[in-house]
């Protein structure tokens, strides 16, 4: 782990403690992410695992996930909600529902609002979260079969993106697309993932919003929103630099008996403070897919270009001996057994998906390229999931660990 070697060299202080822990470092590391794959290698071939199947179960699970809202038409058989608001059936279901189109017993079809009464034989077009679904049914009435688009109207769906830097972090609700455009917003997809339109949902660079309404009040709110694609592909590099500077910052602050974050874990922390709350400030924190690949990719180069620069000239001398024989074989040992065991048991006992295993073993040794050959050989992004949801951690783990071992042991 490169930030818990330079968080130790920064408590070592001393230049030939420096010079050694380099030296461990570039003996272990080669070993130790052969080490990380083969373990991966051998839990797939223990449990006879394909890969196709558990990509098949990554897809089947996000298309199920109870955060992708369910796209329904209902019609109106209860007379007991006969004359009631949307706003009252608010109050009576207690979930969050968008009614995205009303046609009335005229044929009619309406942009309904809260104060839109229903009544029997409408029929209503519905963006609910799975859960609500037989709810609905129980108050509303039964559920129909129903093209909306095939019907003549004038109402409309269209997608717009939210390219306007002032409106990343600002609530849905204070839009007010009712009032001032009449339009109605049915879901929010943001990085491909579907999300239901409820007005405290913050929006952020890039979410399209699918809004419903007549083509004049949707132009005008895409003028608003900006709606730009070409906005999109420009880097926001203040952003990044921002975050680095602070981390820096961060990194050199003693937490105590002279533990610092460092170089790597204060821009860390920083980055995950400020894709939480950076929109408090008005930085925006989007990074486009290819921009995102391309730092990361060239990040890992040069990770492995440093540690091969730093350590090359006594590479050699240093690994092999004795002394450099043992760090090779324990960096090895302390790299696959425990991975080797945690992964056979995550999924042995616990059926965890052999991709999000592969991100969780990459994830806990912190290890950049492992995460590569994940990604590589499944053609997925599941491990990178995985990868990212325990990276922070280990990572705080790894820094401190190495600087107590030398304050234990120096």
């Amino acid at each position: 782990n490169t930030p818990g070697l330079a968080a130790a060299q920064q408590t070592a202080g001393t230049t030939e403690a420096i010079n050694i822990m380099a030296m461990g470092y570039a003996a272990a590391y080669p070993l130790g992410v052969i080490g990380i794959i083969l373990s991966m290698l051998i839990v797939k071939a223990v449990f006879k695992i394909r890969t196709e199947d558990e990509i098949k179960a990554i897809e089947d699970e996000i298309e199920s996930s109870q955060q992708k809202p369910l796209i329904v038409s209902f019609e109106v058989t209860n007379k007991l909600i006969d004359g009631k608001t949307l706003y009252d059936l608010h109050q009576i279901l207690h979930c969050d529902f968008v009614v995205s189109r009303l046609m009335g017993a005229d044929g009619k079809v309406i942009i309904p609002t809260s104060k839109t009464e229903l009544h029997v034989g409408d029929k209503i077009f519905v963006v609910l979260g799975p859960n609500d679904e037989m709810k609905f049914k129980g108050v509303i009435g039964h559920e129909i079969e129903m093209d909306w688009e095939e019907v003549q109207s004038q109402v409309y769906s269209r997608r717009i993106v939210v390219t306007q830097s002032k409106y990343n972090g600002v609530p849905l609700g204070d839009l007010r697309l009712h009032t001032a455009y009449s339009l109605n917003c049915t879901r929010v997809n943001r990085a491909g993932v579907d999300l239901l339109a409820s007005p405290g949902l913050r929006l952020q660079m890039g979410d399209r919003l699918v809004v419903v309404g007549d083509l004049n009040d949707i132009e005008r709110l895409s003028v608003r929103l900006g709606n730009s694609m070409k906005r999109l592909n420009q880097p926001n590099l203040i952003t990044i630099f921002v975050g680095i500077l602070f981390g820096i910052i961060v990194g050199s602050i003693n937490a105590g008996f002279g533990m610092k974050l460092g170089l790597a874990g204060g821009p860390l922390v920083v980055a995950i403070l400020l894709s939480r709350f950076g929109y408090k400030f008005k930085l925006v924190t989007y990074t486009s897919s290819s921009a995102s690949l391309l730092m990361r990719e060239l990040g890992i180069c040069l990770f492995l270009a440093s540690v091969g620069i730093s350590s090359g000239r006594g590479f050699a001398d240093t690994v092999f001996n004795t002394t450099g024989m043992w760090w090779v074989i324990w960096g090895f040992i302390i790299t696959f057994v425990p991975l080797l065991v945690v992964g056979c048991i995550a999924r042995g006992v616990y059926k965890i998906n052999f991709l999000t295993i592969m991100g969780l073993v990459s994830g806990g040794c912190t290890d950049p390229p492992a995460l590569a050959y994940a990604n590589n050989s499944t053609g997925s992004d599941a491990p990178a999931v995985a990868y990212s949801t325990v990276y922070p951690l280990t990572m705080f783990l790894r820094v401190v660990a190495a600087q107590a071992l030398i304050l234990c042991f120096f």
